[in-house]
């Protein structure tokens, strides 16, 4: 390579590693400030705080649950949209990455419209007593309408990239359909169905517009962490939202370890 080329090449990568710096400053900027800004005596205190921790574990164990049982339905769709053709595909995909554009508010007012008394499904249920309003279901509900399009994209990614001349060769050899999906495209598209069950939990954990809507008790971290703010203000918010912020990233960077372990 010529000295111009070699100096040519230098620039374009100090551009874009300037640019770079910038979106990784503009991310870690507002989480350093507050962490600085945030006395540690205040943190410590707030670590002893029975509400901030019973409602981070809500989150977690929600979200974590919410994703293990949305990914029965969830994969299975994925496989369909990966390797069949059939009519109105792109309409479905379309309607799949629906609630990553429609704001949050809207949707857990649409879910609130179905499972309050007098919508579709609350209205049957009511009849047995059972109310959805306020519970850790209806959380579980507005955390998996949120974040399910992460799980099904990924998990689709996955089976695409799996060859289908190895699935076409064990059903020469006699397999059957169940055991090539079990046997050969689940095992090859793991890493990806293991990706996007980390996305869809990291989304739901943090989620609050639907949420807020849907059930405001008992609270999540996200709405705890809102309701001390309009409550109290900025002060008594910050040390609850370091420690959702630290104990999120020790359970995302746990579950990504394991994902690529695996």
């Amino acid at each position: 390579m010529s000295k111009s080329g070699v100096n040519s090449y230098s620039t374009f990568r100090l551009v874009l590693t300037l640019l770079g710096a910038f979106v990784l400053l503009f991310i870690v900027a507002p989480l350093l400030g507050m962490i600085i800004n945030t006395p540690f005596k205040d943190v410590a205190e707030t670590t002893t705080d029975s509400q901030v921790l019973s409602s981070i574990w809500l989150s977690i164990w929600v979200a974590m649950l919410t994703s293990i049982l949305f990914a029965f339905p969830a994969i299975p769709l994925a496989y369909i949209l990966a390797r069949y053709d059939f009519p109105f595909k792109s309409v479905i995909n379309g309607i799949i990455d629906l609630p990553i554009v429609i704001p949050h508010s809207v949707a857990g007012i649409a879910l609130l419209g179905l499972i309050a008394g007098d919508g579709l499904v609350g209205k049957s249920l009511d009849a047995f007593g059972v109310r959805l309003i306020g519970t850790p279901f209806a959380i579980a509900l507005a955390m998996a309408f949120v974040s399910l399009p992460f799980l099904i994209n990924s998990a689709r990614d996955g089976f695409i990239q799996v060859p289908v001349r190895l699935e076409q060769a064990a059903l020469s050899l006699g397999a059957t359909p169940f055991q090539v999906f079990f046997t050969i495209s689940l095992p090859l598209a793991w890493r990806n169905i293991l990706s996007g069950l980390v996305m869809m939990f990291a989304r739901g954990m943090s989620e609050f517009g639907a949420v807020i809507i849907i059930a405001y008790h008992p609270m999540v971290a996200s709405v705890m962490i809102y309701d001390r703010f309009t409550a109290f203000g900025l002060k008594y918010a910050q040390p609850a939202a370091i420690i959702f912020l630290v104990v999120s990233l020790e359970v995302f960077i746990f579950l990504r370890f394991i994902s690529r372990k695996r």
